[in-house]
């Protein structure tokens, strides 16, 4: 898998599962030297909110405040918070509530999590897309697929971002953040396992 040219902005949702790596991954990205919105994952703020059973209306936005709590908390670890949408001249961290209760652009179900959203931030500034999950990449029936140009079933992504990133054209890299050197190999133009979609 291949990213847009070195130095070149791109977005990198981290997966909540990641939080105990953050700092090191934090560190990865500021040493790439590539502009970088940083996603966050609900993490364990959106597994409370699940717990709740809050569904519908209600849990969507309490899953997205959980999101900004996570984009605080990634910003205490000295990554710049923004709330508005535009391509990054730096390492950014986006809190994005104000921005999609204003712009509602996704349905309100568990269906759509942090991914999709990650995915409809990537579509808006017209950037590449990657993910970073605690998994080698998208499996289905328990193999790695090394490419995705279909939609299909698998538990490693919300069930809407495979097919939003296929209609959307979203250049994506799924990929294994927990990895030493993984991500730092991607960053730099080179081949490492994990899944591209749409490219």
């Amino acid at each position: 898998m291949h990213l847009s040219p070195m130095g070149e902005p791109i977005v990198v949702k981290i997966g909540g599962s990641l939080i105990d790596q953050l700092e090191r991954i934090i560190g990865v990205l500021h040493r790439s030297g590539r502009p970088v919105l940083i996603i966050p994952g609900g993490g364990k703020f959106a597994r409370l909110v699940r717990d709740t059973g809050a569904d519908g209306e209600h849990g969507h936005w309490m899953a997205v405040a959980a999101m900004e709590q996570m984009g605080w908390y990634i910003a205490a670890k000295g990554v710049v918070p923004v709330t508005c949408l535009q391509v990054p001249a730096r390492q950014e961290v986006l809190l994005p509530y104000t921005l999609l209760r204003s712009a509602d652009p996704l349905p309100h179900t568990w269906d759509i999590t942090s991914d999709t959203i990650s995915a409809w931030v990537a579509s808006r500034l017209g950037l590449d897309l990657v993910l970073l999950k605690s998994v080698d990449g998208i499996r289905t029936g328990g193999i790695l697929q090394e490419r995705v140009n279909a939609d299909i079933t698998t538990d490693d992504v919300d069930p809407c971002f495979i097919r939003y990133v296929l209609a959307s054209s979203v250049r994506t890299s799924v990929i294994n953040g927990l990895v030493p050197g993984r991500v730092e190999r991607l960053l730099k133009g080179a081949r490492v396992p994990g899944t591209t979609i749409g490219f």
